[in-house]
């Protein structure tokens, strides 16, 4: 039995770190998805998939919130944060690889595995961490962080891990006249730097708003309590989001999961541009205009988690331009998925999201060039 107990406080904000990896990763298949959709075609998902990247942002920030209320320091510039694709998520006893790939069934497949809720049968209760072996290629997200090859249940089960971890600081903490929760409360984002219609933006100051901020993340993801919607019973959970597309129907008040009774919606399944799946740099042939735009949009993107960083660490007010930022990558992924790959018949470029080394450089935005 492996333990997931967290009984220090580097080894929660260690946990938080992870939470805010996890959360990220996510992002690029999510906005590679929506991009590759051709135009004029698949309505419904490019807004189902607009919603959802824009609530993946809350997410991370959300994760950022709860670091600071007990002292951390975000950093999503460490050369470890963007994952490697494909990069593998707990599936139960097992695990799967999400990737960076074109919107299509199997795309949908992938999404629905990433925000599945997900409950150990009864012959794992109490049986503590899966072991599992990690190839050193693999990004392990929602592993344990002291151990690459200790892998949580569920995305649910490594978020509860947290929560345990914060109720057991902060008692101990309370024992001693303290409390855990003893960060700089200026850096705490609220919903004034960050609009999100799936939900409100507080700060984390106490024990009551942590956990509040989990099982927010929690919600939106899977839905509240095995339900469809979350816990403001109005907004659907990413999980019954995706799985509107893939039954062709939506759902609506009283319907039970994986019977939506709504309105149908038309998918076009080859309505995507058909890109090269998990692609890398080193794959573009040398001396390529593609070559060069998967460069800088790497570039591009570095830029835009610095920005993230700075305003996570006392500049809330620049998260006003992260949004409008992440969009505007519409047009250099655009750039590289619309065009034949070299060497590769029958396939299109794609952003690789391998983000060159930390630079020193403040981002920038060119928010008069955003064009979502």
């Amino acid at each position: 039995m492996y333990s997931s107990s967290i009984k220090t406080l580097d080894e929660l904000k260690e946990f938080l770190y992870r939470a805010m990896q996890l959360e990220h990763a996510t992002i690029p298949p999510y906005l590679t998805a929506l991009y590759s959709i051709k135009p004029g075609v698949n309505q419904d998902a490019t807004q189902v998939l607009r919603v959802i990247v824009v609530e993946e942002m809350l997410h991370l920030t959300i994760a950022a919130n709860i670091l600071n209320a007990i002292g951390g320091q975000p950093d999503l510039v460490r050369p470890d944060f963007v994952a490697r694709y494909p990069a593998a998520l707990p599936d139960g006893e097992t695990d799967f690889k999400v990737g960076i790939q074109a919107f299509g069934r199997e795309a949908l497949a992938t999404f629905l595995k990433i925000e599945r809720p997900a409950q150990r049968p009864k012959h794992l209760v109490g049986k503590g961490l899966m072991y599992r072996k990690t190839p050193a290629d693999i990004t392990a997200l929602a592993s344990h962080p002291s151990h690459e090859d200790l892998h949580f249940y569920s995305i649910g089960e490594f978020y509860s891990a947290i929560a345990e971890g914060i109720k057991y600081l902060e008692a101990e903490a309370h024992g001693a006249g303290t409390t855990l929760f003893t960060g700089d409360r200026s850096r705490q984002i609220t919903s004034e730097y960050y609009y999100s219609g799936g939900g409100e933006l507080f700060p984390v100051t106490d024990l009551k708003s942590a956990l509040e901020a989990i099982e927010l993340i929690i919600e939106q993801g899977e839905g509240d309590g095995g339900g469809i919607y979350d816990d403001n019973d109005h907004e659907l959970a990413h999980y019954y989001r995706f799985e509107e597309l893939v039954k062709g129907r939506y759902y609506q008040k009283g319907d039970q999961p994986g019977q939506p009774t709504g309105p149908h919606l038309q998918v076009d399944w080859e309505g995507a541009y058909p890109i090269k799946e998990n692609l890398k740099v080193k794959d573009i042939l040398e001396g390529s205009e593609l070559r060069e735009a998967a460069i800088a949009f790497n570039t591009r993107y570095g830029e835009f988690l610095q920005l993230l960083t700075r305003a996570y660490n006392g500049q809330p007010s620049l998260l006003l331009e992260a949004v409008p930022m992440m969009f505007e990558f519409r047009n250099m992924i655009l750039e590289l998925i619309r065009n034949p790959l070299p060497k590769h018949p029958g396939k299109n470029g794609s952003p690789t999201y391998e983000i060159p080394g930390r630079t020193t450089q403040p981002a920038v935005t060119r928010q008069k060039e955003v064009n979502a």
